[in-house]
C-alpha cells in the first residue's frame, strides 16, 4: 500500500492569517490532539518578526513544551535571528522558506529573492552546526501574485540554490492556491532535473478548488509529502487573495478511498476540527466540516 507523510500546518500557516491570536496553551492543546490522532509530522510556528505576525509571537513556548512528543516538530525561518531563537528553543527539524518570485520575497521577506537567498546561507550555517535538520519550502513556486505564473526553471534553481545549503527535503508551495496540474507536473519535473536526490514535498492551497487534483497530480508524480491544515484554515498575509490550506481532514479522507494511507484517524480529526473552529470564533471551510454526518454507506 501507499503511504503519504502529512505534514500539519493549522498550528502556523492556519493561524497566522487569524485576526486573533490564539494562546500557547491552547495550540500545545491542539498539538497533541493531533498527535494523537496519528499525526506525525507538524508546524509548530515560525521565528518572525512578532510585529509583522503578532500571531506566532510565542513560537518559542509552544516548541519547548512539545519537544516530548513523538512527531517531527517544524518551525519556519527566514533570518539568522530566527535560526538562533529555533536552536535555542530546542528546534530539531528547520524550514527555510524563500520565494521563487521577487514580487513575493519583497512583500514576504523585504529582500528579492537573491538576496533572500543569501541571506539564508547564514541560517544554514548555524543550523548545521548545531545539529539541526533542514527542509526547505519554495514559497510561490507556481504562481506569484505580484508577478504571474512563475517560470520552472526559475523555481528549479531556487531549488537547487537550497538543496546547496543543506535541505534534505524541499517543498513546493502553491502560495495563492492557482497552481494547475499541468503547471505542476512542468514546474516538478524541472525541480527534479537540479535536484534528483532530494525528496519533494508539496504545500498546496484551495483557492481556486484545485488543491485535490494537484495533491492526486503529485501522487502520480512519486511525490509522498504534503502539508495540509486542519478544516482549511491558512492563508498568507503577505500574498493577497490567498485562502486557506488543502483541508486535513478531506485530504486524509481523499487518500484513504483511494487506498493511500497516512495513519492518522479522520474521526479524530472531526472533533478536533471542531475545536479549532472555537479557537479562531469561526466556522472551517474543509467539505467535511460542511457535512452533518457522513452517510453510513461511504463510511
Amino acid at each position: 500500500m501507499t503511504e503519504v507523510l502529512l505534514t500539519e500546518v493549522v498550528l502556523r500557516d492556519g493561524l497566522q492569517d487569524e485576526p486573533i491570536t490564539v494562546p500557547a496553551h491552547e495550540k500545545v492543546r491542539l498539538a497533541r490532539g493531533l498527535v494523537d490522532a496519528g499525526v506525525r509530522s507538524l508546524e509548530v510556528g515560525s521565528f518572525v518578526s512578532a510585529r509583522r505576525v503578532p500571531q506566532m509571537a510565542d513560537t518559542g513556548e509552544v516548541l519547548r513544551t512539545l519537544l516530548d512528543v513523538p512527531a517531527i516538530l517544524h518551525t519556519l525561518v527566514f533570518t539568522e535571528r530566527g535560526a538562533r531563537q529555533a536552536i535555542d528553543a530546542g528546534a530539531t527539524s528547520v524550514r527555510l522558506v524563500v520565494s521563487a518570485s521577487d514580487g513575493h520575497s519583497a512583500a514576504n521577506a523585504g529582500v528579492p529573492t537573491d538576496a533572500a537567498l543569501d541571506r539564508l546561507a547564514g541560517c544554514a550555517a548555524l543550523l548545521t552546526e548545531a545539529g539541526v535538520a533542514i527542509e526547505a519550502s519554495v514559497a510561490t513556486a507556481f504562481v506569484c501574485p505580484f508577478d504571474g505564473d512563475t517560470d520552472p526553471d526559475r523555481t528549479a534553481d531556487v531549488a537547487a540554490r537550497l538543496g546547496r545549503l543543506g535541505a534534505r527535503v524541499v517543498h513546493l508551495a502553491d502560495t495563492i492556491g492557482a497552481a494547475r496540474p499541468g503547471q505542476l507536473r512542468a514546474t516538478v519535473a524541472a525541480v527534479r532535473d537540479e535536484l534528483p536526490d532530494v525528496p519533494l514535498g508539496l504545500h498546496l492551497h484551495n483557492t481556486y478548488g484545485r488543491a485535490a487534483a494537484n495533491a492526486w497530480e503529485g501522487l502520480t508524480l512519486g511525490i509522498r509529502r504534503f502539508d495540509s491544515a486542519l478544516g482549511g484554515l491558512g492563508g498568507c498575509p503577505f500574498a493577497p487573495g490567498a485562502s486557506g490550506n488543502v483541508a486535513t481532514d478531506d485530504l486524509v479522507d481523499f487518500f484513504h478511498r483511494e487506498g493511500i494511507a497516512t495513519g492518522i484517524d479522520v474521526a479524530k480529526l472531526a472533533e478536533l476540527r471542531d475545536q479549532v473552529g472555537l479557537a479562531v470564533g469561526h466556522r472551517l471551510d474543509s467539505a467535511l466540516a460542511a457535512i452533518p454526518a457522513v452517510p453510513a454507506a461511504l463510511r
